[in-house]
């Protein structure tokens, strides 16, 4: 009894010791953010973020709860296809939003001083519209992916301290809020810079210690081959041909896994407001050029690390309980990462890993509520007050929005039901590219698009999402019910269609709208457009 006394004393101290390194380490980076801050700063970091920070900041931020379990959970049921989805987040989410579109979005935000997504549509458009529209969306729909990473991070602690959902949901919220209300974005980006080297070495141990005790790639991979016949029979039914084999084409498994996942996730991390503004925080366009070497390699061992860990953790539990890792998990993917850490690591690593999960949750939260916070004090409340609004003022009002937000996000967090992780992140990402992807590619590029067909892109592409998730796609319509009153049953359409996720077809009706109705309009910034155009070949070399 005394053994096991001291062994919870030394545990008790290790994790005390752990906390308080992490937190002090937090708060002075959110300290130096501060000091470094003023003005404008708080909303855009004061535009010489370097480019390292930068890259590490985007991924931490991109790179959350939602990834490692929610996702990582899906691994489990879907298996390896879902790495498709990692190089997906390469592709579009590091290497075209840096080196590509994330310099023209640098040049014509300077032109613009433009320092929020919405700031910059509205100006590019000369619409205040735009401004209050966009603004609106992302206070009202970025607290639901918000809650998805908080809760994964719950989650963690739960399976792994023991600790009651509820308090680790009142822990991690009122840590995110802090340091975000003191630094601002300068604040925000330096912590997720150190969250993210954290994340780095912990998904790097993790992968070698579970290939390792599962003798080793070769022999990991090859009984995860072999479990193939153990697929439940109503996922064969859905698709699934085992976990290291793509899903039947075009089955229910199919849909999920390559239009809610792979392209509602892939692509649509190029819509989203606060990763966007990354890029309008680095001193030179060059600066991306090397924030996406960086970013990439972040994004390739963060993200395809879950997903590996996912699949593989089928024949970790079979091996050990006779069970798939679902079964093991209680039917809930998003404990099945959390459960795996807990039985399959040494316990030193719990707490380590904590601080993993604790950084990957913190730095995009961090993100989220800070955009949240200046779309309601600069995007809403200052851009209404037309200049009667000092920016110290505003700055405050951002930070009311901010804590208003954590709170919002905590009650969703107590109320989203199980397996919620993943499915609330693609409403997210499939909610801003639908309305937002395609009039904000298109004033990258093309000088013709006026603020009519931009509006038109813009609530056409919500519109259709917003009726697909409610009375199509199945996943969110059974939930919401609406479709049941109508029909009777959980979508409008019961066939194939029910799977495919709205953005696959609301997305081309935002580029419709877009394109056609901006042929039948005019520009009504010619001088700023040509401005714009002008400083993206001045500035891109």
């Amino acid at each position: 009894m005394d053994s096991v006394n001291v062994t919870l004393d030394v545990n008790l101290f290790v994790m005390v010791a752990v906390i308080i390194v992490y937190l002090g380490a937090v708060a002075f980076l959110s300290w130096l953010g501060r000091i470094k801050s003023r003005g404008d700063d708080f909303a855009s970091g004061g535009r010489n973020i370097p480019s390292a920070v930068m890259a590490l900041s985007y991924g931490a931020a991109f790179i959350s709860t939602s990834a490692i379990v929610g996702f990582g959970g899906m691994a489990a049921e879907i298996g390896l296809s879902l790495i498709w989805l990692a190089g997906a987040n390469i592709f579009f989410g590091i290497f075209l939003a840096f080196a590509v579109f994330g310099k023209r979005t640098r040049a014509i935000g300077l032109t613009l001083d433009a320092h929020t997504f919405p700031e910059f549509l509205s100006k590019r458009f000369a619409s205040p519209f735009i401004r209050y529209f966009t603004a609106a969306v992302m206070i009202v729909s970025m607290p639901l992916y918000a809650a998805a990473v908080l809760i994964g991070a719950a989650r963690i602690l739960e399976s792994l301290l023991g600790v009651p959902y509820e308090y680790a949901l009142a822990a991690f919220s009122l840590l995110v809020a802090v340091y975000v209300l003191i630094g601002g974005l300068r604040g925000v980006m330096y912590t997720d810079a150190l969250q993210g080297t954290l994340m780095i070495a912990g998904m790097l141990f993790l992968l070698i210690a579970m290939f390792v005790k599962l003798g080793g790639p070769i022999d990991a991979f090859s009984k995860l081959h072999a479990m193939k016949e153990l697929v439940p029979p109503e996922s064969a039914a859905a698709g699934h041909q085992g976990w290291l084999s793509d899903p039947k084409v075009f089955s229910p498994v199919w849909w999920t896994l390559y239009s809610s996942l792979v392209f509602g996730v892939g692509i649509g991390v190029l819509a989203q407001p606060h990763l966007v503004v990354r890029c309008l925080t680095v001193k030179t366009s060059a600066e991306l050029n090397r924030a996406a070497a960086v970013g990439g390699i972040f994004i390739l061992i963060t993200v395809a690390t879950p997903y590996v860990l996912g699949a593989l953790s089928n024949v970790f539990f079979y091996e050990k309980d006779g069970v798939l890792a679902s079964a093991a998990a209680g039917y809930n993917v998003d404990s099945v990462i959390p459960l795996l850490i807990k039985q399959a690591m040494p316990g030193w690593f719990s707490y380590f890993f904590m601080l993993v999960i604790l950084s990957a949750a913190v730095s995009t939260l961090s993100s989220q509520f800070h955009a949240i916070g200046v779309a309601f004090g600069r995007d809403v409340l200052e851009a209404a007050a037309r200049g009667r609004l000092s920016r110290r003022s505003s700055a405050l009002i951002s930070r009311i929005g901010i804590v208003a937000a954590v709170l919002l996000t905590v009650f969703l967090s107590m109320k989203m039901g199980a397996g919620i992780i993943a499915r609330a992140t693609s409403i997210f990402f499939g909610i801003m590219a639908s309305g937002w992807l395609a009039p904000f590619l298109l004033s990258l590029y093309w000088r013709r698009v006026t603020k009519a067909g931009a509006v038109a892109g813009m609530v056409s592409g919500l519109t259709v999402a917003l009726i697909g998730f409610l009375f199509f796609h199945e996943s969110e319509s059974a939930v919401f019910g609406l479709a049941r009153l109508l029909t009777g049953n959980p979508a409008v359409v019961m066939n194939t269609f029910r799977f495919v996720d709205p953005l696959v077809y609301a997305l081309p009706v935002s580029l419709f709208f877009t394109v056609t109705v901006s042929f039948f309009t005019k520009t009504d910034n010619e001088d700023t457009v040509k401005k714009c155009f002008q400083n993206i070949k001045n500035m891109i070399k």
